[in-house]
């Protein structure tokens, strides 16, 4: 602070009239930068690369590393610092630390800055899209050594971040080499319940109709020429290309072709060990809620027809489960009475 005041003295004292001419001044001296970010503070991309650079440092210790991401991931929080991981060219160090980190914590807190930075961001899921991230983020679905469940659980958030509106990546789940619709079914009956309930929701979201419909009330996929120009900003692909957000199409169609409606069936009607000794504690009302949510919005949203498998394996339990108590299990279930009739219809037809 003292060098701070010697400097304002110098470049700024006005001349009295009254004294003599003085000696030329020496040109004002250049303020420290240290001295400015002691006032201003450092920018946020100053901070993000700094935070990078101590997340990938082998030097530092697990614990700073962590660190590190944890605040970057807080001020990822923030659109334009998300969108600022591709100009500060933060990605391909992110990529590393998800795929080759030496820790499951690491590889965690990577995938959490990932996800952060891609919720509801299509500028920051074409960037990542770039580095090919699926295969790796779909392997992490697989219960290993490599994956503990926290680590599988913030996979799901980040295929949820770069899948949601994005019909390309979603496309891009049936690649051979990602298995990712494989993957994605293998989580509903994965031994964490929290990663169960991830992945059922994310398939729940991505069955959800979302496409631009026209004054015709058939989805266009194309901007009318008189539309408003398209500014470059996080959402401009997505306004560029409304089609983008359509996830239903093809998440309709791994349903059957992936054996996904199956497995949200049988996770119904037959829930996965949650005891401590393999015991079945009954079926969890969080993953109950959300599997009949897509059952209703196959069924109904989509006007799609169950198996004669599915139908055996539903009608009784949705029966038994609606009998017990018919206005609790409206309630639990999220359904009107006119969606619980047309499901049941569905069902015994």
């Amino acid at each position: 602070m003292e060098s701070l005041l010697r400097w304002s003295i110098e470049n700024s004292t006005p001349r009295d009239p009254n004294v003599p001419l003085e000696p030329p001044r020496q040109p004002p001296q250049a303020l420290d930068p240290g001295i400015i970010d002691h006032i201003l503070g450092k920018s946020d991309a100053v901070l993000m690369k700094e935070d990078m650079a101590a997340a990938v440092d082998e030097t530092k210790d697990e614990e700073e590393r962590i660190a590190a991401l944890d605040h970057l991931e807080m001020l990822i929080e923030q659109i334009d610092n998300a969108n600022n991981l591709e100009k500060l060219k933060l990605w391909t160090p992110l990529q590393q630390l998800i795929t080759s980190a030496p820790s499951n914590a690491l590889r965690m807190q990577a995938l959490w800055v990932a996800g952060t930075a891609l919720q509801n961001n299509p500028a920051a899921q074409d960037a990542y899209l770039e580095l090919d991230p699926l295969p790796s983020l779909t392997q992490f679905l697989l219960p290993s050594s490599a994956s503990t469940a926290q680590t599988r659980s913030k996979a799901v958030y980040t295929l949820s971040g770069l899948l949601k509106h994005n019909a390309p990546a979603v496309v891009g789940l049936s690649r051979n080499d990602v298995q990712g619709w494989e993957r994605l079914r293998e989580a509903l009956q994965d031994p964490d319940l929290g990663v169960r309930r991830k992945a059922l929701f994310l398939i729940s979201t991505l069955l959800i109709p979302n496409s631009l419909v026209n004054s015709s009330g058939t989805s266009s996929g194309v901007r009318p020429r008189d539309a408003d120009p398209v500014h470059p900003n996080s959402h401009a692909a997505a306004l560029r290309t409304p089609s983008r957000v359509d996830t239903a199409v093809p998440t309709l169609d791994a349903l059957h072709t992936h054996g996904i409606l199956d497995a949200v069936v049988h996770g119904l009607t037959k829930p996965v060990p949650s005891g401590p000794d393999g015991d079945v504690l009954g079926l969890d009302a969080d993953f109950e809620e959300k599997g009949i949510g897509l059952l209703r919005t196959f069924a109904l949203t989509h006007d799609g027809t169950f198996s004669a498998a599915q139908k055996v394996a539903l009608k009784p339990w949705i029966a038994f489960e609606h009998a017990k108590d018919p206005s609790g299990t409206l309630e639990r279930w999220g359904l009107t009475q006119k969606e619980i009739e047309g499901l049941v219809s569905k069902v015994n037809t």
